[in-house]
This record gives C-alpha cells, sequence and structure tokens, in this order.
C-alpha cells in the first residue's frame, strides 16, 4: 500500500476508533437543574447539565459513535471541576464557602427523572456509570454532579451565584432548596441574578425588594412621564408628597392583589395593562393643557390610575416574587416603600427643574403646556403600538368588564384610606395650584 495511503488510514483509525474529539459550538440554550440541601456538616448540591454543553472535551468514543464508558470514567471528576465546582459559589452566613469536592459524578439518559426528588437524585447520581454496551450518544445525555462543601451548621443562612452562563448563549437555572425543615423552597431564574438567598430571612427579603422597588422607578418610563405629568400644574413639594402618597396607596392595592393571585392570568392582560398606563400619561398631559387642576382632583386621579400602574409594578414582581423565600407579604410592602422613595425622589428633582424651566420660558402657563404636549405625543404612540399588540388577541370584554366591576370599589377604599391619612397629617381643603412659595 502507498505511504502515503497508510498513513492517512492510520489517522483515521486512530481519530475514530480511539478517541473522538468533541469540540462544538456554545448550545444556544441550556437549563440547569440544581437541587440543593444543607445536611449536618455538608451542604450537598446536586448539578444536572447536558453533557453537550460541555465543549472542548475528548469524549471517548467506538467506531460506532456510541460512547465508551471504560476511558471515560475518569474524566468525569476533572470535567465536573473545570466546567462546574469552578464557577459554582456558595456562601454560609455571607461568608463565601471554599471549592467543594467532587462527592460522585454520572451521565444520565435525557428520559431519566431521577431529579424530581433530591434522594433519588442523589442516589442516582452515586450509581456505577452506564456500560457500553448500552449504545449510548454523548450529546443524547445529561452530565449530574453532586458537589460537597463543609459547614459549620446546617441551620445557617446559605446564598448561592451558580455562575453557569458560560455554557450556553442562554443558561436557565431550575433550583430547589430543601431546607433541614423539609420544605422546599423553588428558585427559577435567567442568566446571572447575582447572590441569591436561599431561606432568606424578613431583613434580607425587604432589603432586596426595597432596592427592587427603587430602581423600578427611574428604570420605568411610563411611570416616571406619568409622574411628570401629574406634578407640573404644581410646585410646591406638600401637596405634591400626597398626591404620590395617594398613587402609592393605589398601586400598592393592586399589587398585592395581583401577587396573591387575584389578576386575571389571560395573556391579554399584560398587554392590556400596557396600554391602559399610556393612557393615564395622554389623559393627564391632555388635562394639563385644557386647564390647570386642583389638587383634590389630581389626588383623585392619582389614586384612580395608582390601580392601573399597579398591575405594571406586579408584571415586574412576577419572577422576583420567589427571592422573597416565605417572606411574600414582607417583600411586597418593602416593593411599595422603594417604589415610594423612588417617586419622592423623582419629585425632588422635578420639582426645582421645572421651576428653573419656567423662569427660562418666563410663563408659566407655556411651560406646562409645552412639556404636557412632548409628554401626550410620546405616550399617544406608546398606547397605539400596545394597543395593536392588545388587537391581537380574542378577548372576551364582556366577561373582563363584568368581573372586575369591582375596581372602582377598590379606588374607593383606596381613596378612603388616603383621604382619612391626609385629614390627619396633610393640608385641608380642595388646595389650588400655585407658585413655589
Amino acid at each position: 500500500m502507498n505511504p502515503l495511503r497508510q498513513a492517512l488510514l492510520g489517522w483515521f483509525v486512530a481519530a475514530v476508533c480511539i478517541v473522538t474529539a468533541v469540540a462544538h459550538e456554545i448550545p444556544n440554550a441550556v437549563t440547569a437543574r440544581v437541587l440543593a440541601r444543607p445536611s449536618g456538616d455538608q451542604f450537598q448540591l446536586l448539578v444536572r447539565v447536558p453533557l453537550s454543553s460541555m465543549r472542548d472535551v475528548e469524549i471517548p468514543a467506538l467506531p460506532s459513535g456510541y460512547l465508551d464508558f471504560g476511558p471515560l470514567a475518569p474524566k468525569l471528576p476533572d470535567l465536573a471541576t473545570v466546567w462546574i465546582a469552578r464557577f459554582v459559589e456558595l456562601y454560609e452566613d455571607g461568608t463565601k464557602l471554599p471549592e467543594p469536592r467532587i462527592g460522585a459524578t454520572q451521565v444520565s439518559i435525557l428520559s431519566d427523572r431521577s431529579f424530581a426528588y433530591f434522594e433519588q437524585a442523589l442516589a442516582h447520581v452515586r450509581e456505577p456509570l452506564p456500560e457500553t454496551r448500552e449504545n449510548l450518544v454523548w450529546d443524547q445525555l445529561f452530565f449530574d454532579v453532586l458537589l460537597e462543601y463543609p459547614i459549620r451548621s446546617e441551620r445557617a443562612s446559605f446564598a448561592i451565584r451558580p455562575r453557569l452562563e458560560h455554557l450556553a448563549e442562554q443558561v436557565v437555572t431550575s433550583l430547589e432548596f430543601h431546607t433541614p425543615d423539609g420544605a422546599v423552597r423553588p428558585f427559577q431564574f435567567h442568566g446571572d441574578q447575582g447572590r441569591v438567598a436561599l431561606d432568606p430571612g424578613w431583613g434580607q427579603a425587604a432589603w432586596r425588594f426595597l432596592q427592587l422597588g427603587f430602581r423600578h422607578i427611574p428604570d420605568g418610563p411610563d411611570h416616571l412621564l406619568f409622574l411628570l405629568c401629574l406634578v407640573i400644574p404644581f410646585r410646591r413639594l406638600r401637596p405634591l408628597v400626597w398626591m404620590v402618597t395617594a398613587f402609592t396607596l393605589a398601586h400598592s392595592t393592586t399589587l398585592i392583589a395581583a401577587a396573591l393571585g387575584m389578576a386575571p392570568d389571560a395573556l391579554w392582560f399584560p398587554p392590556l395593562i400596557e396600554t391602559l398606563i399610556a393612557a393615564t400619561v395622554v389623559y393627564t398631559a391632555i388635562e394639563n393643557i385644557v386647564g390647570t387642576p386642583g389638587e383634590r382632583r389630581r389626588s383623585i386621579l392619582a389614586c384612580v390610575f395608582g390601580l392601573i400602574h399597579g398591575f405594571g409594578f406586579a408584571f415586574t414582581l412576577q419572577e422576583t416574587l420567589q427571592f422573597a423565600g416565605g417572606r411574600l407579604f414582607t417583600a411586597l410592602i418593602a416593593f411599595n416603600v422603594g417604589v415610594e422613595l423612588g417617586q419622592l425622589l423623582v419629585i425632588a428633582v422635578f420639582v426645582p427643574v421645572l421651576a428653573l424651566l419656567v423662569r427660562w420660558v418666563g410663563e408659566e402657563r407655556k411651560a406646562a403646556i409645552v412639556i404636557s404636549a412632548l409628554a401626550a405625543h410620546t405616550s399617544w404612540h406608546w398606547m397605539i403600538d400596545r394597543g395593536e399588540t392588545l388587537s391581537r388577541y380574542d378577548v372576551d370584554w364582556l366577561g373582563f368588564t363584568l368581573r372586575w366591576a369591582a375596581l372602582p370599589v377598590l379606588a374607593g377604599v383606596a381613596w378612603f384610606a388616603y383621604a382619612s391619612l391626609r385629614r390627619r397629617g396633610g393640608p385641608g381643603g380642595p388646595g389650588r395650584a400655585g407658585p413655589a412659595v
């Protein structure tokens, strides 16, 4: 045989029959299944990811293409260390724990359901590897890993940051924390959520959601524009605080109702609320243009429209309420407090800026009309675009109207609470817009 042909044949046999080098592109999407449990002086972390997410790794294979588990077994601990253990961060009482020990590794078929329960998953990952004769292919398997961390107490406060984003372009982490008392805290988040408290105390939950509520106001352009339109005719800080408080009481009502599952779960409901939020900005801006509303009227408007905005806030919390653990009520209250603080900060910035603008324009009424017209123009386009999205859904408007006929009652309750609060500590009387004093 020609020496060149012999060399090519030898290279082919070595490449196919001995080892297949797997070097594929990064997967588009991966779901990492994580089960966590403190037990005695160890914290056990079970991780399941697709074996195909392990890139640039030599996977031993037979000439048929099936896995050869003989030479694969000793490679698995190193694979677990390089791709998983070095990335996962675990904290005990705020202190980062050292890199874990690889307790066990396993390769599972895609139909395996052992990770539905912690004990089953733990037993499965400790079983012997499948045999070569089972004819398994590397890209149709899960890679299961048991990580063991030394801890001081199973009753400590634990937090985790999985940091598995390198496994794919989009990584969803589905995590279950099993407490020593037998409770289960489920989490599911996209990408890196930072350090996540697995069983947060009330202080941890309050601080996280206080920050979330505070950040939501600057990050929400429609809410910002509504606040701007709300305060344009008024440049005295005290009545503005009461208007914002009325808005907060109202949106807190619907936010809590939605968090407790009392809001419609239809797919068309979020685009409906987004459309109505834009409509509230349009209405408030037009009201500023056609006349100067009194303080009492504007406070009522803030209360009524706050009910709509509350559902919008609830959509923000849909994926983050899981981080409250068993502190749902604490999280909701903290979020609302954060929103109130964010709104007051925005008002504190808006008032002097509006005062400077009025001074520059030279006429207060003209400045209010110009700013309100720009706000109405922007929110009108939002309303049209969101309305087009809503029109794609088949909505039972009659049933929705009858079901939510109690919404005005909620508005009345919120307004009564606001009015009682104002009578105790706020200015009385209807009040009218006026210049700063």
